[in-house]
């Protein structure tokens, strides 16, 4: 194919090291594809990421995970250079990992999320708007950096005891009950829905990226009207951000409820990760796309924002 891909990986967020297994990953399957791919371990240093970037690469691939990879950050830098990139685009990514922003734009589609409220982390506990079982969370992190569910006043206690570096305000969801659930959506269409059972506790950060701690069902045991229907919302969760390339919507199913009613977006990623035991290769994986031909979409597919006069 003889293009130059640049694999952006790496990055200042709580998930540098995560993104570097990403784009590590990412890099190895251009190639196996046939791309000449060039990894990029991302700093703080703008003037060195443009020296980097120097000869101009085809494409980006975007393998950044996090705050300045996900936010719109890096992709505002690399509309201004005009090279095309995987992903989202600067609005798309920045609602989407800004979650109190994209609770808003969601409520306005009609999609439902978990009751919740954004309040000062310096008013935790007092200002707390539910009773437990609720969940605490940093309102610009991903990979679940950060979230701590409160089932009781013991653990509120706890959190707001402990030293808590993700910002000046916490976003309070109420705790929904049942399966974690997800889907990846490639272009317009959704891929399938695989369900999360960690073997301990929740699906956090430890459990996504640690062989073991969590079992992975594809396609997750639904029945066939809710499956549809968590399909459906994911494919509309896209479209609503604005969404290119691939994205990744994470949901609860409360199978105490009936159908759709019992179905919540919790958010949408729009870099999902690219590790060996990532949820979106292995969805796609299941819909017969391998992930070299995965990545070789998410390339053909690079754009950048038109650029005039």
């Amino acid at each position: 194919m003889n293009r130059r891909i640049a694999v952006l990986m790496g990055g200042i967020s709580a998930e540098r090291e995560v993104s570097l297994v990403s784009g590590r990953a990412v890099a190895a399957g251009l190639r196996q594809a046939g791309y000449e791919a060039v990894e990029i371990d991302v700093g703080a240093d703008v003037h060195a990421l443009i020296k980097a970037l120097t000869p101009r690469p085809d494409v980006v691939f975007n393998a950044l995970h996090g705050r300045f990879g996900e936010d719109g950050c890096i992709q505002g830098l690399l509309d201004l250079l005009g090279i095309p990139y995987t992903h989202s685009g600067v609005l798309a990514s920045a609602i989407a990992m800004d979650k109190p922003t994209a609770r808003k734009v969601f409520a306005a589609a009609g999609l439902r999320c978990p009751e919740g409220q954004v309040i000062p982390r310096e008013a935790v506990p007092s200002a707390i708007p539910m009773a437990p079982p609720f969940v605490l969370k940093p309102i610009n992190e991903g990979s679940s950096v950060g979230v701590h569910i409160v089932f009781d006043d013991d653990g509120l206690a706890a959190f707001a005891a402990s030293a808590w570096p993700y910002g000046e305000e916490v976003l309070v969801e109420r705790y929904i009950p049942g399966r974690e659930i997800t889907v990846a959506v490639l272009g317009d269409r959704a891929l399938g829905v695989l369900e999360i059972r960690p073997n301990n506790g929740f699906y956090d950060y430890a459990a996504k990226y640690t062989d073991g701690k969590a079992i992975h069902l594809v396609p997750a045991p639904m029945p066939p009207e809710d499956y549809g229907a968590t399909l459906d919302i994911a494919l509309q969760a896209h479209r609503t951000l604005g969404c290119r390339g691939v994205s990744r919507a994470d949901l609860r199913y409360d199978d105490t409820g009936a159908g759709r009613a019992g179905i919540y977006l919790l958010e949408v990623n729009t870099q999902p990760g690219m590790t060996p035991l990532s949820l979106v290769p292995e969805i796609a994986a299941h819909a017969g796309i391998s992930f070299p031909r995965l990545v070789s979409m998410l390339v053909e597919d690079a754009r950048c924002a038109p650029r005039h006069g």
